[in-house]
This record gives C-alpha cells, sequence and structure tokens, in this order.
C-alpha cells in the first residue's frame, strides 16, 4: 500500500451491468475491459462481473491484455478488438482470443496459426478507421471461410454516437444493409455505451459497454441510472507552515502570499494526475476544497491549507460524482479533454482497493 490509493466499488459496477442490461434486454453483453477496465482494474473487474453479473463475453485492445486476463483464470470469450496485424497472429492463438479481422493477410496469418479458429470481421459504416468496405463484405467473408476460419459476428463501430444521432442511425443503416445482403445471417453487434444509452443498435446480438460499465457518461453529462465507480484518495506525507514569499514546487510559480499552511501529497503526474492541473487543480477536502500550490511533480503534489492538519487526514483526490472540480467528467471539461483519457491514464503502480457490500 501507498498512502495514495484508488476505492473501486465493485456494488456501483454490478448495479451499472444491470442498467445496462435492461436498457439493450434482447442482446448479450460484451464488456469492455481494454486499457486496465479503463483504469479500474482489469482482472478483477472481469472476474467480478462473471462471477456476480453472468457476463460471459469480454472485449480487450491487445494481446497482453488479453494474455493478463487467460492467466488471472478467465477462460471465457475475449474479442480482440480493433485491426488484427499478422505479426499478432500467433500471440492472439496462444491465448485463445477472438482477432477482428479486417485484411486478409491477418487473415491467413490466424489461420496458419490456428486452424478453425473463430473471429470476428469489422465493417466500416462510416468511422473511416478500421473495418472491410460494406460492399467488400461479402467476397471478405468469403475468403475468411475459405482459409476455415469461423466467422462468429460481424461487427461495426459508431463515430459520434454520443453526439448526432441521425449520423449514427445512418451508420447503423449501412452496417444492417451490408449484413442483409449476405448469403447467411451471422450474428452482430454494434452499440457502444452512448448508442446502447441512445437506444441504438441495442437490438441486435450483442452490445459493448465499455465506459458506461464504469458509471462515466459518455457524453459527460449526467446519465440517469449511472454511478460511477471509481474514488482515488490520498494522506499527506508532510504539512508545513511556509512564511510569507516562500517559493513552491518546481519554477517557484507559487509563493505564499501570507504565513501559509503547505501539505505534500504523495502523487503526481506518474501517478494519472495532470501536470495541466498546476496552480489550478482542486481536491475535495473536509466537505470543501484544497486548491493545488505550485507545479504538479512527477511524485508529487501540494495544496494549500487554512491551517495544520495531521498524517492521517484524507483528502480525495477523485470523487465519485460529476463534481466540476473533482470528478473525472468534470476535471477533463477543465483540462480540454475527456474522461476517458483521465481513467486510462491512472497508472498501475496506484493502488487499488476493492469495495464490495461498502
Amino acid at each position: 500500500m501507498r498512502p495514495t490509493w484508488l476505492e473501486i466499488d465493485l456494488g456501483a459496477l454490478e448495479r451499472n451491468c444491470a442498467q445496462l442490461a435492461a436498457w439493450a434486454p434482447d442482446a448479450q453483453l460484451i464488456a469492455v475491459v481494454k486499457a486496465n477496465a479503463y483504469g479500474h482494474g482489469a482482472v478483477r473487474v472481469a472476474r467480478h462481473l462473471l462471477e456476480r453479473c453472468g457476463v460471459r463475453r469480454f472485449a480487450v485492445a491487445t494481446s497482453g491484455e488479453g494474455a493478463e486476463l487467460r492467466a488471472a483464470g478467465i477462460a471465457e470469450s475475449l474479442l480482440l478488438l480493433g485491426a488484427l496485424h499478422p505479426d499478432d497472429a500467433a500471440d492472439a492463438a496462444r491465448h485463445g482470443l477472438t482477432p477482428t479481422l479486417v485484411t486478409l493477410a491477418a487473415a491467413r496469418a490466424f489461420a496458419a496459426a490456428r486452424p478453425g479458429g473463430r473471429v470476428q470481421v469489422k465493417v466500416d459504416s462510416g468511422m473511416g478507421r478500421v473495418g472491410v468496405a460494406p460492399a467488400e463484405l461479402a467476397g471478405f467473408l468469403a475468403a475468411v471461410e475459405e482459409l476455415g476460419l469461423e466467422v462468429e459476428a460481424i461487427y461495426t463501430h459508431f463515430a459520434v454516437a454520443d453526439e448526432d444521432e441521425a449520423e449514427t442511425r445512418r451508420q447503423l443503416a449501412v452496417f444492417l444493409e451490408a449484413a442483409r445482403a449476405l448469403p447467411r445471417r451471422y450474428p452482430l453487434h454494434a452499440a457502444n455505451s452512448a448508442a446502447i444509452l441512445a437506444g441504438l443498435g441495442t437490438g441486435l446480438d450483442f452490445v459493448r459497454p465499455g465506459v458506461a460499465l464504469y458509471g462515466l457518461p459518455p457524453d459527460m453529462r449526467e446519465a440517469p441510472g449511472l454511478e460511477p465507480v471509481l474514488a482515488w484518495k490520498a494522506r499527506p506525507g508532510q504539512v508545513k507552515r511556509l512564511p510569507a514569499g516562500h517559493g513552491v514546487g518546481y519554477g517557484l510559480t507559487y509563493r505564499a502570499k501570507g504565513e501559509e499552511w503547505i501539505a505534500t501529497l504523495p502523487f503526481g503526474y506518474a501517478d494519472g494526475f495532470s501536470r495541466a492541473l498546476s496552480n489550478r487543480g482542486w481536491l475535495r477536502w473536509r466537505g470543501g476544497y484544497a486548491p493545488v500550490a505550485g507545479r504538479v511533480s512527477m511524485d508529487q503534489t501540494t495544496v494549500r491549507l487554512p491551517g495544520p492538519v495531521g498524517l492521517d487526514e484524507v483528502f480525495e483526490v477523485v470523487t465519485p460524482d460529476l463534481d466540476e472540480r473533482t470528478s473525472l467528467t468534470g476535471r477533463a471539461r477543465a483540462l480540454g479533454t475527456i474522461h476517458y483519457e483521465l481513467a486510462t491514464a491512472l497508472s498501475p503502480r496506484l493502488p487499488r482497493v476493492y469495495l464490495e457490500e461498502g
């Protein structure tokens, strides 16, 4: 343990999973646990979703992420998102992953590494990033199946499900039209978190909740029914009184305006607390806020206090709500980014404490 840690509320995770399942009652959930489950800890999150929520399918972004889950005993289906590169085919096969195919070179490499293996095929319905063109889908599927591979599903990914319903409906229509033109029916999925909340693509065979599982609304506005799962807390390593004019931190960008108390907390930008919060960030403390004073450094952050406190004092670095100053959502707005980035930047070196039933 360090005197700074993350608390992951597994009860909130369960409730979010149940809510998402209720919003897509006819679909099976593919729980997206890539990027260390958006910073929440992939192994524990996946295991809890499996044991307590009945989730039987998961999705990761890399073979390494899949290998970590396999080593932890997760034997269920693991979809490898993105485009499989031929160089990654052997690792994907070794760990029993279901790769996403968009090129024949990758299909041949995977067929050689795992004859008869299961795969999925992604269609580019409008994002322009990864996927087979709709007009080329039938031919691509035929070529993949000639290699002896089993196509277990076809899917697409929406570009603006959290912003533009009309465009998302257009993408869904493109995808469904391509699927209906095939000589046989394949299981389909399209809905990410934002689409599930909007009710788009939820009638297909699967849905792929990611950020919403962790209670973070995709468009960074309040989403009734979802609860943020993560909190970040810390205790100070030192609390000291500085005289007027004394500088604080690298560059001495903050100087005490009078006699001031400064608490030094044991986390920094290497832990995922952005350096851009220097002299402008806030921690929640005793029902109010403690402002960041000076530059955020790699391993330490300093805040200004009205008076002395003990080393057992707890400061809330991230609060499990939508607070404009201290939540992932509010802080992302202040930094001009999205909470996805802040959550996935939370360092593996931060201890994660998992809470069950309080």
